[in-house]
């Protein structure tokens, strides 16, 4: 059981949830996962693939499955959004219900190891299954050079755009959304870029 000084930070100015993220790291530790710091968050990894990850919220603190997907869920498992196809979480608002779990979150550590020496892939969605904003599919029905650019955009970035642009409620914003986005795309950039 071996911690990493360079996530050592995290668990010391860690405020709200300072006692989960302890129990936490002592349990995935436990389990004989390498501790790293990603996304300034503590990750778990075995054999250099992410297995969970730490996170805070303003009600929950929670533990992330990178691969929750393939667990079997016994509905503690829980998908944060609907656009998230392959990570689960399991969310704690205190560290009773931790020390409680920890059978059962070393189980699932012991079970996400498993998937992940056996090679298991998340069947991701494919980005045509992803609904395209009615708003967005004019524009590329009616600009050749808008639809060649998207087209050669990477799956990634081509879902965060169709999310992006299909959240709104009303045209108005979805219509925006894609007017502020089109040189973005024409230039061969993500969401993000």
């Amino acid at each position: 059981m071996s911690t990493n000084p360079k996530v050592d930070f995290f668990f010391e100015k860690a405020g709200q949830w300072q006692q989960e993220f302890e129990q936490l790291r002592l349990i995935c530790l436990d389990c004989g996962l390498t501790e790293e710091l990603k996304w300034g968050q503590p990750c778990y990894s075995f054999q250099g693939s992410n297995i969970v990850l730490m996170h805070g919220f303003k009600e929950y603190c929670a533990l992330l499955f990178f691969k929750g997907a393939l667990l079997s869920d016994t509905d503690i498992l829980i998908q944060q959004t609907q656009n998230v196809q392959a990570a689960r979480q399991i969310r704690f608002t205190n560290a009773v219900q931790i020390i409680e779990l920890s059978p059962v979150l070393k189980s699932y550590i012991y079970q996400a190891i498993e998937v992940e020496k056996s090679g298991l892939k998340v069947e991701l969605k494919a980005t045509r299954e992803f609904e395209i904003a009615a708003e967005f599919q004019t524009k590329l029905d009616t600009i050749p050079e808008l639809k060649m650019a998207f087209d050669a955009l990477t799956p990634g970035r081509q879902r965060a755009y169709l999310l992006h642009f299909s959240q709104p409620k009303q045209t108005q914003t979805r219509q925006a959304r894609v007017e502020k986005h089109i040189p973005q795309i024409l230039a061969g950039k993500g969401l993000n870029d």
